[in-house]
């Protein structure tokens, strides 16, 4: 009985570990939805489809250009975030002042642009991305074995959240992006170049979200250009759930959703199948319960 005890612990511990890193990767990529929301109240669509030209940037400068992985993943994520920047200047920013739904269909239309693209760009053949021996060393605790990469993950996750706190409530930059949030006319009015602050917003988030893909392409290492369809809609659920707009909301999400997957994958095998739906299923009992998300802040609708 008691070695059938600890065969459950270590189990519940290796799967731990898992669910801690996939909610790290649900986290880093929610955390871009959460910050463009939070300045423009867009959804951006096209979130999951920059996470998929991170890996594929980083894969192209590791297997092809033969870069040091160290210098393909600080270019893959520097053009990244400058592609974020481009993006909303060319799709999104013409219809800034334009009704909210002509900026969902815009942003629908890049996230179908962007897919086809890779279609065309990268070939619809998967791709393998390459070994890097320290993120693929195996360590083994005990009992329990966890792959590098699944420790550097929540690492960098919490890493960048409290980087991201930190600018958003001690810096005058943050600042600006509060007052943005707030009121964008107010914000004119107070010399805010409003502008530079929701460039700077994509580009954060455009960031995050390659990083995101490099990290998902080492621990799941499969490219293919519509990759970032399903971990984008599944981000998109956790920044919903922890209440978007919320950095921290959006890091609790994560978790929340990664957790449930890997446990419910665990310990009730029988539906694995549908670990998929269990996602919106939290997400509408979390809306049902708690409409603005569980770190969300209640909004009054204006009429």
């Amino acid at each position: 009985m008691r070695h059938k005890d600890i065969m459950d612990l270590s189990t519940f511990l290796q799967q731990l570990t898992n669910a801690a890193s996939l909610g790290s990767l649900y986290s880093l990529i929610a955390i871009g939805y959460t910050m463009v929301y939070g300045i423009l109240r867009l959804i951006n669509f096209a979130h999951g489809d920059v996470f998929m030209l991170g890996a594929y940037v980083a894969f192209y400068g590791v297997a092809s250009f033969a870069l040091p992985w160290w210098i393909a993943f600080i270019v893959a994520i520097g053009l990244t975030g400058l592609f974020g920047i481009l993006l909303e200047r060319i799709a999104y920013r013409p219809l800034r002042d334009s009704p909210r739904i002509s900026l969902m269909i815009s942003a629908i239309g890049a996230s179908f642009l962007i897919e086809n693209l890779g279609v065309v760009i990268f070939g619809g053949r998967p791709k393998s991305f390459p070994s890097i021996p320290l993120f693929d060393t195996v360590l083994n605790f005990g009992s329990v074995s966890v792959l590098s990469v699944s420790l550097f993950i929540p690492a960098f996750t919490l890493i960048i959240l409290f980087a991201l706190l930190f600018i958003v409530n001690r810096t005058k930059t943050g600042m600006a992006m509060r007052a943005v949030s707030t009121d964008v006319e107010a914000a004119r009015l107070m010399a805010i170049d409003v502008n530079k602050v929701i460039s700077f917003t994509f580009g954060i988030g455009s960031l995050l979200a390659a990083l995101g893909g490099i990290m998902w392409s080492m621990k799941y290492p499969q490219l293919n250009p519509l990759m970032g369809i399903m971990p984008g809609l599944k981000c998109f659920i956790a920044a919903v759930i922890g209440g978007i707009g919320n950095i921290a909301g959006a890091v609790l999400g994560g978790f929340l959703l990664g957790f449930i997957e890997i446990m419910v994958a665990a310990f009730l095998p029988a539906l694995t199948g549908y670990r998929d739906a269990f996602s919106f299923v939290l997400l509408i009992l979390v809306l049902i319960v708690k409409p603005s998300g569980l770190l969300g802040k209640k909004q009054t609708v204006k009429v």
